[in-house]
């Protein structure tokens, strides 16, 4: 998703705030990030960052912040935003020196997205849309949760071909989980692996080369219209075992290498795409296992 394409999804510029205590670092990103299309709020600490993001006209959708500044560090910042609901799910890019970035412990905090410097401008504004995208994909999923009385079964199949089925599907099964905002992003990430490498058979260095041409969504389409391809159906099975809900995820795929996916690691924390499977991984199940060739994904939320 391009900045025109997360503007008309929000109605709004996208907005960044930028958290940095050294003046030559600030002024060189805010360049950047303006001629990218982004609105650029500044704070130079930690206390006036969080200051910031309680701001009721507050309109960042991420933020670049600089993890080594005198005093209470960006992990302070982090941690606030982590700590007040309204603030959590927004994204945190970790901008520090090379090898001062624990993507391991990082994960554990909610951390996806890290530029060691020195960096390139591309390589600034790359990271910067995904973690847009994701977070304005995040709050389109959460809009179209069942807030209503909670549903009630036992068990049911669901079928779906297209992304915007997929995101239905995800929020109408997230809704039967005790937090549904958790499980929501990871069941779309990997409604969206099914489709992509599953149906589609996506490589991941394809993938990157179709963002980077601006050309993913498009692609994505075309392919889905093909005679193999539009027939294919991604089925789900959900299940209310009492302590836990299960999911039973397969799609029509040959299968692909999903040990690599599983966690995360340096090249997926400084990439456009890749973090998905991680992510709901870490973030939105108890348990989730590949079975097979990887055409199958069983998941686990835990309800006592």
């Amino acid at each position: 998703m391009k900045i025109q394409q997360i503007q008309h999804a929000t109605n709004l510029q996208p907005g960044v705030l930028l958290v940095s205590d050294q003046a030559a670092n600030q002024g060189m990103l805010i360049e950047i990030l303006e001629s990218g299309g982004y609105k650029v709020e500044t704070a130079e600490n930690s206390r006036d960052a969080c200051q910031l993001l309680e701001n009721k006209n507050n309109q960042c959708q991420a933020v670049l912040l600089d993890l080594m500044m005198p005093g209470p560090d960006g992990s302070e910042v982090l941690l606030h935003i982590r700590q007040c609901p309204h603030l959590a799910k927004i994204p945190v890019i970790f901008q520090s020196a090379a090898g001062r970035v624990d993507i391991r412990t990082d994960l554990d905090t909610d951390v996806l997205y890290c530029l060691s410097r020195p960096f390139s401008k591309n390589q600034l504004l790359a990271i910067v849309d995904s973690a847009i995208a994701r977070y304005v994909k995040y709050k389109d999923l959460c809009g179209r949760l069942v807030t209503q009385t909670p549903l009630q079964f036992y068990e049911g199949e669901f079928l779906f071909s297209s992304i915007d089925e997929a995101c239905n599907t995800a929020s109408l099964l997230a809704s039967l989980c005790p937090e549904p905002e958790r499980v929501v992003l990871g069941l779309s990430e990997l409604f969206f692996n099914a489709i992509e490498h599953g149906h589609l058979a996506i490589a991941y260095q394809e993938k990157l080369s179709l963002i980077a041409e601006n050309r993913w969504l498009v692609e994505l389409d075309n392919r889905l219209q093909l005679s193999e391809n539009k027939d294919k159906k991604v089925k789900v099975i959900a299940r209310d075992e009492g302590d836990a809900i299960y999911f039973e995820i397969e799609d029509e795929g040959e299968g692909f290498d999903y040990r690599h996916c599983l966690v995360f690691n340096e090249e997926q924390a400084t990439n456009r795409h890749g973090r998905g499977i991680a992510i709901a991984k870490a973030l939105s199940f108890d348990e989730l296992e590949y079975q097979g060739n990887g055409s199958q994904v069983r998941l686990k939320v835990s309800v006592l």
